[in-house]
Order: structure tokens, then C-alpha cells, then sequence
């Protein structure tokens, strides 16, 4: 599909920033954002599986820790901009496990935080013929039954209780050896053959990894090009990657309380706020939430040469952190594909309309509508209700129905081809004044 170009003056740098915000899509028509997805070595969860983790769940069950612990930074990081985060666990690691008397209660999960779990049993004040058996975690309570022996235990959030026999009293038996194990290239293509499945946004890679760049770059563009997802991966320094589907985050930001995030870490929250823009909205200058300085910075040079070179990169500015530039890192310019290509906010836009194109498709008209003149009429009068509703939210612009549009008998009886013109609503990015003194 073609798309209109961007046209800049000679500046690199933007000045001044304007934000469109839309919150008048209509329902249906256009697809809602906000799904990123993400692998991550954890002290607790289920391994191998992608857990969806929504803004506002508690997760202190689910992922071992509450979501302001810094065990799960990036987690929280993520949450600050997306609704729901696709978590995928890459290590398995061991469980922690303890033997007091005949009973076993071994970690639900392996991991680190199984090391922070003890048994309590006491004899129940009531009932002396009865126990009272606690889990508990880091010094709380999180499970409380009362039995009269190891049958009649079950299984909770924490623990899984094995053995047969009468229960024993005791103050308090810690589970011990639990590891997190470690993590290899090969748990990453596990993550990427898991979540090719799953529907997203944007992905992010938090290590530095060159390896495991070039392994990601891959999987993305194989995604977008070959089997038309469109979505975009973000990761630290690679601006090698010169690819639209691709966000090279240069630095890292100072949170509020002194946390300093690196350029790898800080692609968490770059790859949420991406996946949470809508398609008539740019990040450019905005904030990162609760970031008060940058971790490096740069001289203007420095910046200009950055993004010139395709790097998200963030600024200081009036106590925060803000975005200079929403670009990912396409700079192979062409006539066909300009630079254009290189800004988040018409990527969001071309991208929200071929997934948007593919699910109404997909959804409404395949098998279902005859080949013919009437119903390839359909097809376009849907299609042009579609980009007229991007127009109402400022997405794209100057759209005209009667030409920008058209779908004709493809090569094969049951195929269509579609031609299609649209041309970007890009945000103010740079001011360039006159100003005349008399």
C-alpha cells in the first residue's frame, strides 16, 4: 500500500512537539493497542508459558513477588503504559522443598523465592486432635489449613504437599535449595516459537546480547514480511538493524527513587508506550513516567548524529526524561520508501491498517462474499467507511473515496486486488519563525 511522504525542512532536531490525542474511534472499526509481549528470568512463575498480565492484576501468586518489588522492575516498567503485558518465563530453575516429620511441601514454581517459604505446624487450640499448617512468606501468612493429617492437605498457591501419615509440630521449616537456573539462547527461541502464536504489538528485548539481537531482528522480520504481522521489536544499541519494524534504544533513564535503568531495561517501558500509542499519536517529547534525568547525556552534536543514524534516544528536560524523536531505525531511505518510514506514528498508522484490513477481511468477508462487481463493491465501501473513521481521528488526511480507494478481480477467480492511497498525519515536530523587528 502506498503512503504519502513526510517533509521536513533541514533540521534533525525537533523543537517544539504537538500531541493529537483520539479518543473518538469508532467502536469496531478501528483496532485497539496496548499488548506488548516480553521474556524475562524470574524467581517464580510458571515457566515456558506465556502468562498474560493485565494493568492493575495482582501478581504476587502468579509471578512471586508484588509488582513493586524490583524483582519484577520491568514488569512494573511495562505496566506504566500498556494494558496487558504477554510474559513469557525463560528459565525453569529448582525447587525449594522441605522434609519436617512425614510431610514434603516442595515450591509450586522453581526459583529463588522458593527459598523465602516456610511451614508452620501447631496444634490447633480448638481441636487438639488437629493442626493447624501455615504457608508462610516472607514472614505472611498466605495459606492456612487445619487437618488432622497429611491427607487431608491440599495443594495451594506456594506449596504442593506430599507423604502420608500424622503431621508433627513445628516452629517454622524453611524450604531450602530453591535456584533460578540459568538461561540460554535456545529458551529464546522457545519464547519466539510461544508467542508467534499470541496477538501483539510490540516485543522487547531486555538483554545486550549481540547474538540474540540478530536472533530477534530475524523473527520479527519474518513476522512482518513474510507473514504480514505487523508489529515492532525494541531493543538497546542496534541501529544496524536499519529497519522500520526495529527500535534501537540508545540510552536509559533515573527513575524518581534513585533506580538508574539502562538502555536495555528502559526498552520495556519504550516497547509498552509504542504498543499503547495509538495511530494518530506520536511519542516524540514525551515523558517517561516518574523519570527525573536521563542515565547519559548527550551534546547536540551527539543527538543530531543519533538520530540521523535511526536511535531512540531520551533527553533531559525541566527535571524528566523525555523522548527527542518516536523513530525506530530505518535510514536506508529510497524514493519509494522514505523517510517517512522512519517515524513510530506512520508505522503505527500503515501497520494498524493492514492488521486492521487483514481482521475485518478475515472476519466479515472471507468465503462470504461472491466475486462480482456487487460484492467487491462491498468489500470497498467497507474498506473506505474503515479510512474515513482514520480521517475523523486525524490518522490521515485529505482522503478522497472516490479515488483513493478501488478493488478489482484479482489474477484468480477467488482473489481481489486492492489499491489503496493514504497519506499520514504526522505531529508538529518542528517550528521554523520569522520574526521581523520594526
Amino acid at each position: 500500500m502506498a503512503g504519502g511522504n513526510f517533509v521536513t525542512q533541514n533540521k534533525v532536531r525537533p523543537g517544539v512537539y504537538i500531541n493529537f490525542v483520539g479518543e473518538g474511534k469508532p467502536v469496531g472499526s478501528v483496532g485497539d493497542r496496548g499488548i506488548m509481549a516480553m521474556a524475562l528470568s524470574l524467581s517464580w512463575g510458571a515457566s515456558k508459558q506465556v502468562v498474560a498480565i493485565n494493568a492493575g492484576d495482582d501478581v504476587s501468586a502468579t509471578l512471586g513477588y508484588d509488582i513493586t518489588a524490583a524483582q519484577l522492575l520491568l514488569v512494573k516498567e511495562a505496566l506504566k503504559r500498556v494494558k496487558t503485558v504477554l510474559l513469557y518465563r525463560l528459565n525453569t530453575g529448582t525447587k525449594a522443598l522441605v522434609t519436617t516429620g512425614n510431610l514434603t511441601a516442595t515450591a509450586k514454581y522453581g526459583g529463588l523465592r522458593g527459598n523465602s517459604l516456610t511451614i508452620v505446624i501447631s496444634i490447633n487450640v480448638d481441636d487438639a486432635a488437629k493442626f493447624d499448617v501455615k504457608t508462610i512468606l516472607s514472614g505472611v501468612v498466605m495459606n492456612t489449613q487445619t487437618v488432622a493429617n497429611i491427607a487431608g492437605l491440599v495443594s495451594n498457591d506456594w506449596v504442593v504437599f506430599t507423604g502420608t501419615g500424622a503431621l508433627a509440630a513445628t516452629a517454622g521449616a524453611p524450604l531450602i535449595s530453591g535456584v533460578d537456573g540459568v538461561v540460554t539462547n535456545g529458551d529464546h527461541t522457545d519464547f519466539m516459537a510461544a508467542i508467534e502464536l499470541q496477538e501483539f504489538n510490540t516485543m522487547a528485548y531486555s538483554g545486550t546480547a549481540s547474538d540474540l539481537k540478530s536472533l530477534y531482528v530475524a523473527f520479527v522480520k519474518r513476522l512482518r514480511d513474510d507473514e504480514g504481522k505487523k508489529l515492532q521489536l525494541v531493543l538497546e544499541n542496534y541501529p544496524t538493524a536499519d529497519y522500520e519494524g526495529v527500535i534501537s534504544v540508545k540510552n536509559g533513564v533515573i527513575l524518581s527513587d534513585g533506580t538508574t535503568l539502562t538502555a536495555a531495561q528502559s526498552t520495556a517501558w519504550v516497547a509498552a508506550a509504542t504498543a499503547g500509542a495509538q495511530m494518530n499519536e506520536s511519542l516524540t517529547f514525551d515523558n517517561y513516567d516518574d523519570a527525573v534525568d536521563v542515565g547519559t547525556r548527550y551534546t547536540n552534536a551527539q543527538i543530531e548524529a543519533a538520530i540521523l543514524a535511526g536511535e531512540f534516544v531520551f533527553v533531559p528536560s525541566e527535571g524528566r526524561a523525555r523522548i527527542e524523536m518516536d523513530i525506530n531505525s530505518f535510514t536506508s531511505f529510497t524514493p519509494t520508501k522514505g523517510k517517512a518510514f522512519r517515524k513510530n506514528r506512520v508505522l503505527r498508522l500503515l501497520d494498524g491498517i493492514n492488521n486492521d484490513f487483514k481482521r475485518i477481511f478475515e472476519s466479515f468477508y472471507i468465503g462470504k462474499l461472491d466475486n462480482n462487481a456487487d460484492g467487491r463493491g462491498l468489500l470497498q465501501t467497507e474498506y473506505i467507511q474503515y479510512l474515513k473513521s482514520l480521517q475523523v481521528i486525524n490518522a490521515i488526511q485529505n482522503f478522497n473515496p472516490q479515488t483513493d480507494v478501488s478493488v478489482h478481480q484479482g489474477i484468480e477467480a477467488d482473489s481481489v486486488y486492492v489499491e489503496l492511497n493514504v497519506q499520514p498525519v504526522d505531529a508538529v515536530e518542528k517550528i521554523y519563525m520569522k520574526v521581523t523587528v520594526k
